[in-house]
């Protein structure tokens, strides 16, 4: 066994805390809703970049390259100055929401290189401008452009013109589980010798001046042997040791009250007092006693053309006179090692650039977890910290999800653009980081389901800006792929696991039945789903009396269904009363599927067979119902709803197969819905879909049509024949009263042109990597019981039939090509960034973007988003 599946072992055993100190810190955490105290919560605007270097925040820390231990009391982080920025490059500087013409992002360049599972070595890049950084730029750049224009990026200015920029590179490498080595190494890349800072920091979270710390308060401090000293109670004492001979750096990790008129307290070394001293050579801003609860080492250097510098530190429980002396040998051995865990991994991959991509999409989702912190009732009551929040905070934001206590590492979509989790995003993440740490990604998917995450009433959490808000149903799917993925990993099932989370979702599927199908018809709402700019209108918001019936609610709930009933005839092989829950999940499956083809004994259905397509159906106050023609990924989800039942299952559980044939047999209409198919000498294996063989080819033959929804990339989200063909819903040729006046979709494939959810609704009709993956994985079910007798025309029109399999792997084939090197050595992620194809500093460095350009493949929305755009990584991998 390598040494790094050992230490995994060491870690899940609880042998030795190799996960104790990770890559935790956020990259932002001005803007966020846990600091927002506002009276009209403008979380943008209550703190800003400009004001984070000189406040505290009082629910985690940001930085650079950030370390920290598991709750982020000790944190360490990376600073530069290029002598010409009027400010410390301390923190990633990024647009507001209202700022940018397509909604917040993160204007930098840094990447994700490498990581191990459990931290014990990690490497990024980030590059930074010899000249000053472009801030006001950026900003009035961006507010200039119009929603028809493209997002003014860093490459746009002047920035890295003639290759004046420094590429830094940082490292980590464990030592032990409590000794962490941390190298930095700065590139110059330009044509001139150039001056660069470089301050290392370590600073201690505010832990203490709310009110509710009941430990004394941690120090930083010079020792006498030429380290800092960490006396941090919860954490323990530890030595901060740095080569050569830098200057050091003390003042307090608190806000600075000038410029802040709401504080008081004036006295003492504020958090700003490193950039002040440094920057404005204020001598004052930093404690000349040379202790705190922040710290920097200063080093200045003259970086020669081509030339690199190097910084080396260590953090340990042991402090050491030599503890330089086996730094490089560490560092190179862990490196290695982490060579060779990838190496199994990929054994069965044979093209190099699909290895490395593979291996930075690893790499992203392990620099991307986070310590979350969020106490949702201190922070609606307030704290000694902040003044006293407004009256309508109790009434506002989150105000229902007062149990929500939050306090652990979680895997995050990115570490800038979304700080924060979200309960769909994270099911995605489960899956590649179960090909690497399965114990990890079980613990995910158990967390979000705990008492202090999930609400009383059975509700997930959405995400911070609003908690109530509603996701798709994926967690009960995601749950078992990855009971699955950790059963292949181990050998042996996790039923305990699978168990525990199964009696949580059950709470949570009832929360969807009483909820989002108030009228008890089998068809369900729950608004916008996650799909922004994909409808004619905010789905999330009141229709004048009306409702509207939704494909892909409905669809999601029928999936939900299926993936409840596979986990219970799971279970019930070893408990025969989980029998009766299977049969109670097949059969709400058949009042779904029955009510889609009709709504609630109408006569109307969610199917519309002269389109060949599943439409949202809009229920007006006047009781008139009315299909809204938006050909879009609402209507693919019904290919979701799949799974079949193999005849020796049926064997192993006798009341479920009796009660299933008794219901087969006594409802007729409902019968009609599953399909089997009889093998010789094995029995009955059954089908359970919203779609028999005519329905899917209809949604298939569209899927697959490169005019409609089959990209070069992938599927797109919007079908381009909107793009000749836009649809308005109108009555009688007019516009609905309560509706708004722009109700109209066509087919854009990246930006929006939309403002219907406003400045981060920044994409209308590209690929998007989640929704890809559960065609891939639908399809490959539908060819699991049709076998290669089934075949579909792909793409449509070709003239060329293959079997439903084939037709799944040439989708995965078309989104990695997003990644891939072309025959002339272009990404299509790149688009048409230049420096990006063709530089050799940048064409190997991969950013993981939300979205993809449906007609380009050019990455669209959050660029680092390595949360469920790492799917790539589980499709390079070789099936079987």
């Amino acid at each position: 066994m390598d040494p790094e599946r050992l230490r995994l072992q060491e870690a899940a055993s609880g042998k030795r805390a190799w996960k104790r100190w990770g890559p935790y810190l956020s990259e932002r955490q001005w803007g966020t809703v846990r600091e927002d105290y506002s009276p009209g919560g403008d979380a943008w605007g209550c703190v800003t970049h400009d004001m984070a270097r000189s406040h505290a925040y009082v629910w985690g820390e940001d930085g650079i390259a950030g370390f920290s231990d598991q709750r982020a009391r000790v944190c360490l982080g990376l600073a530069l100055w290029n002598e010409h920025d009027p400010i410390l490059k301390e923190r990633l500087f990024g647009l507001t929401n209202d700022e940018g013409n397509h909604g917040e992002d993160v204007k930098e360049l840094y990447y994700y290189l490498d990581a191990t599972p459990t931290h014990s070595y990690l490497k990024m890049l980030y590059k930074y401008p010899q000249r000053e950084f472009p801030y006001s730029e950026l900003v009035s750049e961006s507010r200039r452009r119009s929603r028809d224009e493209p997002e003014f990026e860093i490459l746009d200015t002047k920035a890295f013109q003639h290759d004046r920029y420094f590429d830094v590179v940082v490292e980590y490498a464990k030592a032990d589980a409590n000794d962490v080595l941390m190298l930095v190494t700065a590139y110059n890349r330009g044509p001139d010798s150039a001056p660069l800072r470089i301050l290392p920091h370590v600073w201690l979270r505010d832990t203490w001046s709310g009110g509710t710390s009941t430990t004394r308060k941690p120090q930083l401090g010079m020792a006498d042997e030429g380290h800092v000293a960490i006396d941090c109670p919860r954490v323990g004492k530890f030595g901060w040791q740095l080569e050569g001979t830098p200057e050091y750096l003390f003042c307090e990790n608190a806000t600075n009250p000038h410029g802040f008129s709401a504080l008081t307290d004036d006295s003492g070394y504020y958090k700003d007092g490193v950039n002040n001293y440094v920057v404005q050579g204020d001598r004052d801003a930093v404690n000349p006693a040379k202790k705190g609860t922040k710290a920097a080492a200063h080093y200045r250097f003259r970086v020669p053309a081509g030339g690199s510098v190097k910084v080396r530190l260590r953090l340990s429980n042991t402090v050491t006179k030599n503890a330089f002396k086996d730094f490089d040998k560490i560092v190179q051995k862990r490196r290695r090692e982490a060579d060779e865990f990838y190496a199994v991994l990929q054994s069965d991959i044979k093209d190099a650039d699909a290895r490395a991509i593979q291996r930075q999409a690893f790499a992203g989702l392990i620099w991307s977890k986070q310590f979350y912190g969020y106490k949702v009732q201190q922070w609606l009551d307030g704290d000694l910290k902040n003044p006293d929040p407004p009256e309508q905070r109790q009434s506002g934001r989150n105000s229902q999800w007062k149990h929500l206590n939050n306090a652990d590492i979680i895997s995050m979509p990115d570490k800038w653009e979304y700080p924060w989790y979200a309960s769909w995003d994270l099911a995605f993440h489960c899956l590649p980081l179960a090909m690497i740490d399965p114990e990890f990604a079980k613990h995910q998917l158990d967390l979000i389901t705990r008492e202090w995450y999930m609400h009383p009433n059975g509700q997930l959490p959405a995400y911070e800006w609003d908690f109530g808000d509603v996701n798709p149903p994926v967690h009960a799917w995601a749950t078992w792929r990855v009971y699955e993925i950790d059963r292949k990993h181990h050998g042996k099932k996790d039923r305990a696991f699978l168990e525990r989370v199964f009696h949580k979702l059950l709470l949570n599927f009832t929360w969807w039945v009483n909820r989002k199908d108030e009228q008890g018809r089998n068809v369900f709402q729950g608004g916008f789903l996650g799909l922004d700019n994909i409808g004619v209108f905010d789905r999330s918001a009141p229709v004048n009396g009306g409702h509207v019936d939704q494909a892909d609610g409905t669809s999601w709930m029928a999936m939900y269904s299926l993936n409840m009933l596979r986990i219970a005839l799971e279970l019930a092989t070893e408990n025969p009363v989980y029998e009766d829950i299977a049969t109670k999940f097949f059969e709400h499956f058949l009042y779904i599927a029955a009510a889609m083809n009709d709504v609630g004994g109408t006569g109307v259905g969610l199917w519309d067979e002269a389109d060949g397509f599943y439409y949202d159906v809009l229920h007006l106050s006047s009781g008139e119902m009315l299909p809204m023609k938006v050909r879009s990924l609402v209507g693919l989800t019904p290919l979701f709803a799949v799974e079949t039942i193999e005849p020796e299952t049926l064997k192993k559980l006798p009341n479920f197969r009796r009660r299933l044939e008794w219901f087969l047999k006594n409802r007729p209409d409902l019968a009609n819905l599953v399909s089997h198919w009889r093998e010789p000498g094995r029995g009955d294996r059954r089908l359970l879909s919203l779609l028999r063989g005519h329905r899917m080819k209809c949604l298939l033959e569209k899927m697959l049509d490169e005019s409609e929804f089959l990209s070069d990339y992938g599927v797109r989200s919007l079908s381009r024949y909107h793009k000749e063909h836009p649809y308005t819903v109108l009555k009688d040729g007019k516009s609905i009263p309560g509706l708004g006046d722009d109700n109209t979709v066509d087919y854009v494939p990246a930006e929006s042109n939309s403002p219907m959810f406003g400045g981060n609704s920044n994409w209308r009709g590209p690929v998007w990597f989640p929704m890809n993956f559960l065609l891939i994985e639908s399809l490959q079910k539908f060819h699991h019981y049709y076998g290669d007798d089934f075949q579909v025309e792909c793409p449509t029109g070709s003239g060329v039939f293959v079997t439903i399999q084939e037709a799944a792997d040439e989708i995965s084939r078309r989104l990695s090509k997003l990644f891939l090197k072309d025959a002339a050595g272009r990404r299509p992620v790149f688009g048409d960034c230049g420096r990006a194809q063709n530089d050799p500093h940048f064409r190997d460095h991969l950013l993981f973007y939300e979205y993809f350009d449906g007609d380009t493949g050019r990455g669209v929305g959050a660029s680092h988003q390595t949360g469920w755009t790492a799917l790539i990584a589980k499709l390079l991998q070789p099936r079987g």
